[in-house]
């Protein structure tokens, strides 16, 4: 899979995308964190974001943290105000610092989360799965 010529990829990762990616390493998400982890995609996060995925995985037993603590990169730390009560709509209040997230940075949000993939119509970003995103990558550009 080749990312030439577009411009670096800002991404906000759900949780869940994560996790599918311990469980699975052939799968999207795997490939995702891949690119992320050797600093082909800027996956942009904040305190709260991180120290929420790291808390999950820590108690599920087969993941280890470590495994993904590269894709946390300083560089890419958002320290700019978020507001998760404008998305009050989405059901889980844990999706909704994703969503705030994704908007204050300006990136896309990649997520397995029916909560936030049912309201993609009303958030405002670009919300995708994991297939769906690395679709769009590897799309043929409109030249």
């Amino acid at each position: 899979m080749s990312d030439q010529g577009s411009e670096r990829r800002r991404l906000v990762l759900d949780t869940n995308v994560f996790v599918a990616a311990g469980f699975n390493p052939r799968s999207h998400s795997a490939e995702i964190i891949r690119r992320a982890r050797e600093d082909n995609w800027q996956v942009v996060w904040n305190e709260e974001t991180r120290r929420e995925t790291l808390r999950l995985l820590n108690q599920i037993p087969p993941l280890s943290r470590e495994e993904f603590a590269g894709v946390f990169r300083e560089k890419n730390r958002f320290v700019g105000p978020v507001d998760p009560g404008q998305f009050r709509f989405i059901e889980d209040p844990d999706d909704r610092k994703y969503a705030a997230l994704a908007e204050a940075s300006g990136a896309t949000l990649v997520t397995n989360d029916d909560h936030l993939l049912s309201k993609r119509g009303r958030l405002g970003i670009p919300v995708m799965t994991p297939g769906e995103f690395l679709r769009s990558v590897e799309a043929p550009s409109q030249v």
